[in-house]
């Protein structure tokens, strides 16, 4: 069974910083992209930065050059640490891990049930 427990959102005033983690078990960590998603109320859902089993990240335009999202293998977490912070970011954040089988090409997708994130003064 997959489980994930997620922490570090709450209440940031603009400019502020937080650190999401997003911690993962019952999968092999090391084999899966892990992702943060966003989604605010009446929005879709968009991606906000990932990263790939040998660490490779990509990042949604809007938050390049604030966001850093990192991995620690050891700990099968997920890290995202937000800095600068704007009204805009406002939204639940949710950890994705996205797997696939090197055997049949199958897709594992599984997510967490996210944090809240609210920046306002």
């Amino acid at each position: 069974q997959v489980q994930f427990v997620e922490s570090g959102g709450g209440l940031v005033q603009p400019g502020g910083s937080l650190r999401l983690s997003c911690a993962v078990s019952g999968i092999i960590f090391t084999t899966y992209t892990m992702s943060w998603y966003r989604q605010a109320p009446g929005r879709e859902r968009e991606l906000v930065a990932g990263i790939s089993p040998g660490g490779s990240t990509n990042y949604a335009d809007s938050v390049k050059g604030r966001f850093t999202i990192s991995r620690g293998n050891a700990r099968n977490t997920v890290y995202l640490q937000m800095n600068s912070l704007e009204p805009e970011d406002t939204a639940t954040y949710l950890c994705n891990a996205l797997g696939v089988s090197a055997y049949d090409g199958d897709e594992y997708n599984y997510w967490g049930q996210g944090t809240q994130v609210t920046v306002s003064s």
